[in-house]
């Protein structure tokens, strides 16, 4: 994934950047970037690999030397950003959240067309951002430019444009990510996270829609394309990427989570007994504590995460680091856990591994029963348009191995669709060959149609396709 943060104001706005920046480190871990145009005239920028030390504490020296009343930043979990451009468009600092799905289609294009090189690599892959340069570079304008843009990538692609005037703020076509203003005296920012700005004195001042364009300077907000009609956000903001304190269309991240809690409780009722409710830090804490609200049944913390040093564990890149972290950042409270049976709520299930580790920690410091609630349905296709699983394969899914496991190697979409359907049988054989391989008491996905509802918005501006395929 990836977060950014842009900064337009009247005053010296590098601080304000930093850590409206920083407040974004949850969404990777990676690398971070700062561009700021400073007093001359001219742009600076910084870039930090920042897998082995938080955000702040690589740049906290940068800041002191990068002062400007523009600014913009990132945290990415993927390329270097941001990029600086210097082209017939004039100079521009750019940095971007999302993903091309067609990168290799339209590179050959662009090469094609007469684009000479580029020069921008990662991990021995040209740089995407630098990519939606070159695509902007074809235009007349930045305006036209960031239209081609969203005109031609099959994916998602947000972004932040820095000029010499002010920045160029555009949300992805559909929608999937957010992008949000807030508005002080003197200043506005552009933020993915509504939180992010809260603290630095910002307000709330408008959201924008999908594929709407803005252009922000110190005094004012002017929107270059109003926003279309058609909507997909991503429904795993609120199940998981998403800060509590976050809204994405008016709907709290932490809310969202209660409401899906008692969701699950309510499906639950009169058919098990647990002793207590506890969810898998962070994000699972949440819909632990709605089903516990909704049920009565006490909410517990039987393990307790080790925050000071270990990050997300689903960001690193290597799975066997995750899978280490997941363990080791987990401390249990046996007084909780021995003789307890615990109805146990994770964001989701993906390759299953850290689950099952989990479960088997909690036997071993003594659980009588561990029965298991995702806060999401089973995981059925790997996301193509904000790649927020790491997976190679749809088999790293687990879902995908015990359908493999049951139907061989050819399997027809209509097949698969059975299998999406929570009221079908084999549907029901899955969930339980699930339990089996991962040692739950008992296994129960959330509905697709009760996490929708969670958020209280129309479900055809959601988008599902990582678990029903539907695009």
């Amino acid at each position: 994934m990836g977060g950014l943060f842009g900064v337009a104001s009247k005053e010296d706005c590098s601080l304000d950047l930093f850590f409206g920046v920083d407040y974004h480190s949850h969404l990777g871990t990676r690398r971070g970037g700062l561009a700021v145009l400073g007093t001359d005239g001219k742009f600076l920028r910084s870039i930090h690999n920042i897998q082995n030390s938080p955000f702040r504490t690589k740049f906290e020296d940068d800041i002191g030397e990068m002062h400007g009343t523009i600014g913009i930043g990132c945290i990415s979990d993927y390329e270097p950003q941001p990029l600086l451009v210097n082209s017939h468009l004039g100079t521009f600092a750019i940095t971007t959240v999302g993903i091309v799905s067609n990168k290799d289609e339209l590179v050959k294009e662009v090469l094609d067309g007469g684009y000479t090189h580029f020069l921008e690599m990662s991990g021995g892959e040209i740089n995407q951002t630098e990519l939606i340069v070159a695509l902007i570079n074809h235009k007349k304008t930045i305006l036209e430019g960031i239209q081609y843009v969203q005109s031609k990538i099959k994916g998602s692609m947000t972004m932040l444009i820095m000029t010499k005037d002010g920045i160029y703020g555009a949300r992805d076509k559909f929608g999937r990510t957010p992008l949000q203003i807030g508005s002080k005296d003197g200043a506005f920012c552009l933020s993915f996270e509504s939180h992010a700005y809260i603290n630095l004195g910002y307000k709330d001042y408008k959201e924008l829609g999908p594929a709407e364009i803005v252009f922000v300077t110190p005094e004012k907000v002017e929107v270059l394309q109003k926003p279309q009609k058609e909507m997909k956000i991503c429904t795993f903001l609120w199940i998981y990427y998403g800060y509590p304190t976050s809204c994405y269309e008016g709907v709290n991240v932490e809310q969202m989570r209660y409401n899906c809690g008692k969701f699950l409780a309510k499906r639950d009722k009169g058919q098990i007994g647990p002793d207590c409710i506890a969810g898998v830090p962070d994000s699972g804490t949440a819909h632990a504590v709605g089903y516990a609200n909704e049920s009565g049944i006490p909410f517990t913390r039987p393990f307790i995460k080790y925050t000071p040093t270990w990050p997300r564990s689903f960001m690193p890149t290597s799975q066997d680091q995750r899978n280490l972290i997941a363990h080791m950042k987990l401390i249990p409270v046996q007084q909780l856990i021995k003789g307890k049976k615990i109805l146990l709520i994770d964001d989701s299930i993906v390759r299953g591994t850290q689950l099952r580790e989990t479960t088997d920690f909690l036997y071993e410091s003594g659980a009588k029963e561990v029965h298991v609630r995702p806060a999401c349905p089973p995981i059925m296709f790997g996301c193509k348009y904000l790649n927020f699983s790491r997976s190679k394969s749809e088999l790293d899914l687990i879902t995908r191995r015990i359908i493999k496991q049951f139907e061989g190697d050819s399997v027809s979409d209509e097949t698969i669709k059975e299998y999406c359907n929570p009221d079908s049988p084999k549907y029901e054989a899955m969930l339980e060959e699930i339990r089996k391989q991962l040692h739950f008491t008992t296994l129960r996905y959330h509905r697709l149609d009760d996490m929708l509802d969670s958020t209280g918005l129309e479900h055809c501006k959601l988008c599902t396709y990582c678990w029903d395929g539907k695009e």
